[in-house]
């Protein structure tokens, strides 16, 4: 039988969620001039980057490339200015967050508005089970499963595989999907909003072939979106994809209970929390999405609790990689392997 304890602790039940919101609400005004600060040492160095990266194409592909995917770190950086910028957390304005939102989302190939909708979707229905299937990663009970014909039991397996997961998914994601609005197809809003950047980002291109042929597409703008890409989906998928993570059906499901207990506060070297944006302190992102960034820190320094809860380490992140199925009799995700040693039929037959 595998071992599926409790190896990450929750944030302590002595306050309700509920509770927890009215003690973050004091962290959500946003500075304008931290704001203007982290903008510009994001973007000031990611496009110096490009026009090194471009420079270098003269001496070395290797060089090139070498800079394209340093540049990886700060293309991430300005989504999760982005991903503020939809919540409405980065500028005290929500035109002024909705505009630099909508130019952000042509360097990041992500169309704003419908990312904006779609992520909204995603906070008011994270670990919900009625209300699965857009803004998250598909994930299945052990029933469910078992209740799969062969061929859907394979193509489930393919999709949670870490090859497709991480390694196509990405890509395909961010360079296609990303280009039309699904999920929101029916609204004129959206496909403007997906065509609009669409268009900027054709002419970006366009311009880029024009000056500089396709090398700089090749080895610039290739690499450095999809590590970029991957690196985000990776921090998706951890955030919410653990073992002592919360699923509810709808009749049980409550939306800050789920979130400040179905999301992760993944633990990273400084340099990796600071090219994420905090993004690994998930669990109170999650619980008051409207505090900057720059603010979640201050958050942890202040509450031990949430500070030591559902922390989760790059070490034992990595095992999240294998955890598909969600029981709900002992409340955890599982491997497959796990929930055939429970008493399920996880094989593909």
């Amino acid at each position: 039988m595998f071992d599926i304890s409790d190896s990450t602790p929750h944030v302590s039940q002595t306050r309700d969620p509920k509770e927890w919101v009215k003690v973050l609400s004091k962290y959500r005004e946003p500075s304008l001039l931290r704001s203007v600060y982290e903008l510009a040492i994001t973007l000031g160095p990611f496009v110096a980057l490009w026009a090194l990266a471009w420079w270098s194409l003269s001496v070395s592909y290797w060089l090139t490339l070498a800079i394209s995917l340093c540049n990886a770190g700060f293309l991430l950086r300005l989504f999760a200015i982005q991903h503020d910028c939809g919540h409405g957390a980065f500028f005290s304005s929500r035109k002024a967050s909705d505009w630099l939102g909508r130019v952000l989302g042509v360097l990041t190939l992500t169309p704003y508005d419908v990312w904006r909708r779609t992520h909204s979707i995603h906070h008011s229905s994270a670990g919900n089970l009625t209300r699965r299937g857009i803004g998250d990663i598909h994930t299945k009970t052990v029933a469910e499963y078992q209740g799969l014909s062969r061929s859907q039991k394979l193509g489930y397996r393919l999709y949670r595989h870490p090859v497709v997961l991480f390694g196509f998914g990405p890509g395909y994601l961010f360079l296609l999907q990303n280009r039309l609005p699904f999920g929101l197809m029916d609204s004129r809003r959206y496909w403007i909003s997906a065509m609009g950047t669409n268009i900027s980002i054709f002419v970006c291109l366009t311009l880029v072939l024009y000056f500089g042929g396709l090398m700089p597409v090749l080895l610039i703008f290739l690499p450095s979106t999809l590590l970029a890409a991957t690196a985000g989906m990776w921090l998706f998928y951890v955030q919410h994809q653990f073992e002592t993570t919360q699923w509810d059906t709808d009749e049980n499901w409550q939306m800050h209970d789920a979130a400040l207990h179905g999301s992760s506060h993944y633990v990273m070297p400084a340099t990796l929390q600071w090219f994420s944006a905090n993004i690994g302190i998930h669990h109170v992102h999650h619980l008051y999405s409207r505090i900057p960034f720059y603010r979640l820190p201050e958050v942890l320094r202040d509450n031990r609790e949430l500070a030591e809860g559902n922390r989760m380490t790059i070490r034992q992140s990595l095992g999240n990689a294998r955890l598909h199925l969600w029981d709900e009799k002992s409340r955890r995700l599982l491997s497959f392997a796990q929930a055939r040693a429970l008493g399920g039929t996880a094989s593909p037959g």
